[in-house]
């Protein structure tokens, strides 16, 4: 068989793999969705500095059990979650010089939260209107020669708030606040290959993050995630992507956790596209779906989630 058609038929089978038809409902399943937009990593980068600038639209507003939707109230709980608005802006540096690399990521989120508090016999609806910077985030990268393949590592920093109340004087929960209060260590490998003859190019990342230690009776549960990605060069300057991003994350801990209704699997198909503005500016834009999500205790989920952005190299 010819290089060049064996390739094209396995950049065919990555793109169905990750086009499979999925739940009509379901979320992120998190505050911050899963998706990659680590292009160095995906072999679309290169040497020098580029600030990427991405917005986040997640409506949280359905009640999910195990792997199945349930209505408000249709499970006893303490509290009976209404939604969660979450509009998050991450500001992204990367700076590359040979084989190495290093990026820092700045969140600053906006989330709104609603529940009904039940206590004594009556019902009160309490919300939150949080906003503020985020926990920061700095990694670093070294690529293993011409092999494709990267290693990377670095550390999540408690540089949000985790104490903020609302008008109430109400404090927010844990997971609700803009950053955990914890620092988080951070291990990965990538890797990227351009198939010949094609204009196609694939990619695939693995990274773990766990607190290290716990702070102020809360500690965020460990979390794994694996991307996966398919970009294809339809034009001079458009490209169409799509991305397999899975995550497990495991149950908070703590006397301020809920580690009952905390942590979960989840699977998204996340297709994408992309178009170079100018010789130093790409615009892109995905929406992520869920294929899959199984959710410990009850949570609240979304059907779906919008991502789009500008990278710019200086």
């Amino acid at each position: 068989m010819p290089a060049s058609l064996s390739t094209r038929r396995l950049a065919l089978a990555i793109m169905a793999s990750t086009l499979l038809p999925g739940m009509a409902a379901a979320s992120c399943g998190a505050s911050f969705c899963p998706l990659n937009t680590q292009w160095e990593v995906q072999g679309q980068g290169g040497s020098g500095l580029r600030v990427d600038l991405r917005q986040e639209y997640i409506d949280q507003n359905q009640l999910r059990a195990g792997s199945r939707t349930v209505a408000i109230g249709q499970i006893p709980t303490h509290d009976g979650e209404l939604d969660t608005l979450n509009r998050n802006t991450l500001l992204g540096v990367d700076y590359g010089a040979g084989d190495w690399g290093v990026s820092v990521t700045l969140p600053w989120v906006n989330r709104e939260h609603r529940h009904i508090h039940h206590q004594a016999g009556t019902d009160e609806l309490e919300q939150w209107d949080l906003e503020g910077a985020g926990d920061a985030r700095v990694t670093g990268r070294r690529a293993l020669g011409d092999s494709g393949w990267q290693v990377l590592g670095g550390l999540k920093l408690p540089t949000g708030d985790f104490d903020a109340v609302n008008a109430a004087g109400e404090p927010a929960e844990r997971a609700l606040q803009a950053g955990s209060g914890t620092t988080d260590l951070i291990l990965g490998t990538g890797w990227h290959r351009h198939l010949p003859g094609t204009t196609l190019s694939v990619f695939a990342q693995g990274m773990w993050q766990q607190a290290i230690k716990e702070r102020a009776d809360f500690r965020p549960g460990a979390q794994a995630t694996l991307d996966s990605g398919l970009r294809y060069a339809a034009g001079p300057r458009w490209s169409l992507m799509v991305q397999l991003n899975v995550l497990a994350r495991d149950r908070d801990q703590g006397l301020q956790a809920e580690p009952d209704d905390s942590g979960g699997r989840y699977v998204f198909v996340s297709p994408g596209v992309s178009v170079q503005v100018s010789r130093n500016a790409q615009l892109y834009a995905f929406l992520q779906q869920p294929v899959y999500q199984h959710v410990n205790g009850v949570q609240l989920t979304a059907d779906q989630a919008w991502s789009a952005g500008i990278s710019l190299r200086l």
